[in-house]
């Protein structure tokens, strides 16, 4: 009795090879700079949030039985200056809020900003270096990118109106603090406690906060641009 062999099935290597193909590029992928991002803004919040825990009580900046006529312009000078050393916080609050409301009665400005920032957000910080930025059909490089970004940048600042809408603001929001200072009877203010503390102010704030965060978003930038 013979016995029959059954034939043997020809086995198509084509589907295997596309899934391993599909897995190798899936792990070569370089790795999505969300993280960086999330640190990015997580102190950027961080540090708004330690330097507004600084500010003084707004009552005590608006006390009317405080305000007086300075007697001459050195007089002035001297209030301005130790009313900023002591509401520090609160005149750069006073002038940010003035800025977001210059900039939310001109949207087109406030569309442009924000646009600008997330063109230096994902074309180029959050990046990675090995996907070069294409447009049009046409490669460019980090550098070119960057070289792009700036000149953007200087275009949308200071040759549109919303550099005028910037600077328009802040000149009302430095007016705004100068004539608050001015008018402000320090006396009863406890200066020595302000100098004291004058390091972990507000102010530390807009003199390391570039660093800071450079330092905290490096690991996930290096990893997302290497």
């Amino acid at each position: 009795m013979s016995t029959t062999v059954p034939p043997v099935l020809p086995i198509s290597t084509t589907s295997v090879a596309a899934a391993a193909g599909s897995i190798e590029s899936q792990a070569s992928q370089p790795p999505i700079a969300t993280p960086a991002f999330r640190a990015f803004i997580n102190h950027i919040t961080d540090t708004v949030r330690n330097g507004l825990s600084q500010r003084r009580p707004w009552a005590e900046l608006a006390d009317r039985s405080a305000f007086a006529k300075p007697e001459s312009f050195s007089d002035a000078t001297l209030r301005v200056r130790k009313n900023y050393s002591y509401f520090r916080v609160n005149y750069l609050a006073a002038v940010a809020l003035i800025v977001a409301v210059s900039l939310f009665t001109h949207p087109f400005s406030l569309v442009v900003l924000l646009g600008l920032l997330a063109a230096w957000l994902f074309l180029y910080l959050f990046r990675p270096s090995d996907q070069p930025l294409v447009i049009f059909g046409r490669t460019f490089s980090d550098t070119q990118t960057l070289m792009g970004l700036v000149g953007l940048s200087v275009f949308v600042v200071f040759l549109t109106s919303v550099g005028s809408v910037l600077i328009s603001a802040l000149l009302v929001g430095v007016a705004v603090v100068l004539v608050h200072g001015a008018i402000r009877v320090p006396e009863d203010l406890f200066l020595d406690e302000q100098d004291t503390s004058a390091s972990t102010g507000f102010l530390s704030f807009l003199n390391g906060a570039a660093s800071n965060v450079a330092a905290a978003t490096a690991p996930a930038m290096a990893a997302a641009r290497g």
